[in-house]
């Protein structure tokens, strides 16, 4: 049986607050949360820290998920189909963690994350107002699409997923970003769900690790989706693009150092 160190399981934890209350807003809880994972438990099968890291945030994004639909109107037309793709594509992708190299995705996400910032910065209106139009067929299709792409992407490597969602339901759909935020995390859910159940299913998940920091990771979700709530989309865009600066930063260093 693997054993994690009292020490080690309160930096762990620690982790996990600070990634849920990230994640509640603009997702990126990865780049705190799985880096502290392979930092701490360096003895430990890569796939078997992916599946604990999506054991503890399953459950802070499925509470700030529930906590944004309570007080949000969700465009569930636009958000069903990108889950249910998200999920499917989800478990496929956590399939071939042991079969690709993670290393040919760096430079492409880096160069996605780059543009992705850059276009958020330089429109100051996007996501500003919520257009609130009519989601249609086209919309429905392009969920799908857009769905299954980063599902995949989700379980397979993961770090950039929320700010991905958040940037498709803001640029294609006409959300603000606090809609954007609610909706991304109903999506976030289902691939963590897939994720978690191909991982669980293979025993690459340390159950009790992964509860004690899922506490935690909710408990810094409900904190994050007050501020977001209480603060709106201008503040959601803020910490989106700073979130999204640090994921820059760190995928350059991985890559090129």
């Amino acid at each position: 049986m693997f054993h994690v160190e009292p020490i080690d399981l309160i930096i762990l934890c620690t982790a996990a607050l600070s990634a849920g209350l990230i994640d509640a807003v603009v997702g990126g809880g990865g780049l705190i949360q799985i880096p502290a994972l392979f930092s701490v438990l360096p003895q430990a099968q890569p796939a078997t820290l992916f599946g604990t890291n999506k054991l503890a945030s399953i459950f802070g994004t499925t509470s700030a998920a529930l906590r944004y639909a309570r007080r949000i109107d969700v465009p569930w037309r636009a958000v069903l189909p990108a889950a249910l793709a998200a999920f499917v594509l989800s478990y496929f992708g956590a399939m071939t963690v042991a079969l690709l190299p993670k290393e040919w995705l760096r430079p492409l996400v880096l160069a996605l994350l780059i543009v992705v910032t850059v276009y958020t910065y330089v429109r100051k209106d996007l996501g500003a107002v919520d257009q609130r139009r009519v989601h249609g067929r086209r919309d429905m299709l392009l969920a799908l699409l857009f769905g299954g792409v980063i599902g995949f992407y989700d379980g397979f490597f993961g770090p950039g997923t929320g700010s991905f969602l958040i940037f498709m339901y803001v640029r294609f759909f006409g959300l603000d970003f606090l809609r954007a935020s609610v909706s991304a995390k109903i999506v976030n859910a289902a691939t963590n769900l897939a994720a978690l159940l191909f991982f669980g299913a293979n025993a690459h998940v340390l159950l009790a690790t992964g509860l004690a920091m899922a506490v935690f990771n909710i408990g810094g979700s409900l904190v994050g989706s007050y501020l977001a709530i209480r603060h709106g989309a201008g503040f959601v865009r803020r910490v989106f693009l700073a979130v999204a600066g640090a994921f820059i930063l760190k995928f350059a260093w991985d890559t090129f150092l």
